[in-house]
């Protein structure tokens, strides 16, 4: 997935690795983290896959920098790739861990699940910076009606965390009055 999102990227205009992984640091990560590591691994992928190109672009008093560009068979691949109706929930190692949490006490699941709550208010806090972000980017790019999807996208986002938030709180009210319930002996 990863090089998909570097070839939607790199469909907006051209960027270096740099600028990739500011974009993923700044408006994806809530949804997708991508390590410089990565990045160049996937850029050296889909050069090799002929779905981008790259210019050496020489800097004074600075290593020079390389400067990606999608090709039309990136452009075809991200659309292929786009068609695609795949909505499979896919693995939450999230609900793994809940799956089995009566292995541990309440008391210790409660702490669990307060910590979550904790995590889903603060990324909602964090959430409030996107926004901003993609109308910076929706200047940058040549078309902006684009940007209306990056809305979407942050909502989505701000609907799971407000989920998550809620789950967490209905979770600890639920082990709350188990353990009234059946004190430890």
């Amino acid at each position: 997935m990863l090089k998909h999102g570097i070839l939607g990227l790199l469909n907006y205009h051209d960027m270096t690795g740099y600028e990739i992984r500011g974009v993923f640091r700044d408006s994806l990560s809530f949804f997708w983290q991508a390590q410089t590591s990565q990045i160049y691994r996937e850029l050296k992928d889909l050069k090799t896959r002929g779905w981008v190109t790259d210019v050496t672009v020489p800097q004074q008093g600075r290593p020079n920098k390389n400067v990606f560009s999608v090709t039309e068979a990136g452009r075809e691949e991200l659309r292929r790739w786009l068609r695609e109706e795949t909505f499979e929930l896919g693995n939450s190692p999230l609900l793994m861990r809940t799956f089995f949490r009566g292995e541990l006490s309440p008391e210790e699941n409660i702490r669990w699940f307060q910590a979550m709550h904790a995590f889903a208010l603060q990324a909602l806090e964090e959430m409030k910076r996107p926004p901003a972000t993609a109308a910076a980017y929706e200047q940058i790019i040549d078309n902006p009606q684009r940007a209306v999807y990056w809305s979407m996208t942050i909502e989505y986002g701000v609907l799971y965390l407000d989920m998550l938030r809620r789950w967490s709180e209905s979770c600890i009210k639920r082990l709350e009055e188990v353990s009234h319930e059946n004190p430890a002996d």
